[in-house]
């Protein structure tokens, strides 16, 4: 489970944001910093992404996955595969530990180190120690209101930072 990290991201039309917490956590018990930004816009801020994990390693996703993306010449889901099929067969790369959610006006991607690269059903992901809790509050508002992404993906977050204690209500959003 990764911990200190909760994102969610939702699309409706060709509207689309993430959210992410500011919650650091070292270890099981210290809280390292409140305020950190998880979330981003790369590829000449066409694209969204959010990491949950080691944030270098995070980090270091987040700059590959731009790179693929100008090889792809901003195709995102040629670039989520490109990623993932580097992550996955590259050696010092397998060791990354994290996860990323990417999303343009298009489409919605959940990358990860097992070389999955997940769209989801329905135009609401999450990552993270609370992902689960932010997934399930970003549905119901996303099936049951006219809210718009941002909307969702901030109340979502909210709720999941009264659940978990890895969340904190230090909220940052990013929409395209």
């Amino acid at each position: 489970m990764l911990k200190g990290t909760t994102i969610v991201a939702t699309k409706r039309g060709n509207k689309v944001a993430i959210a992410g917490d500011g919650q650091v956590t070292f270890g099981e018990q210290v809280i390292m910093k409140n305020t950190a930004i998880k979330v981003r816009k790369i590829y000449n801020d066409k694209v969204l992404v959010g990491f949950a994990g080691s944030v270098s390693d995070a980090i270091t996703l987040s700059e590959k996955l731009e790179e693929r993306l100008e090889t792809c010449h901003g195709n995102l889901k040629k670039a989520a595969v490109e990623l993932a099929k580097e992550w996955r067969m590259d050696k010092m790369l397998r060791k990354l530990e994290a996860m990323l959610i990417a999303a343009n006006k298009d489409e919605m991607y959940l990358i990860s180190g097992n070389g999955e690269v997940i769209k989801p059903d329905e135009e609401v992901v999450a990552i993270g120690s609370g992902g689960s809790y932010a997934y399930s509050a970003a549905l119901a508002l996303y099936k049951h209101t006219s809210l718009q992404p941002e909307e969702i993906v901030d109340e979502a977050l909210k709720i999941a930072s009264d659940i978990c204690v890895y969340t904190n209500s230090h909220i940052t959003v990013v929409k395209l």
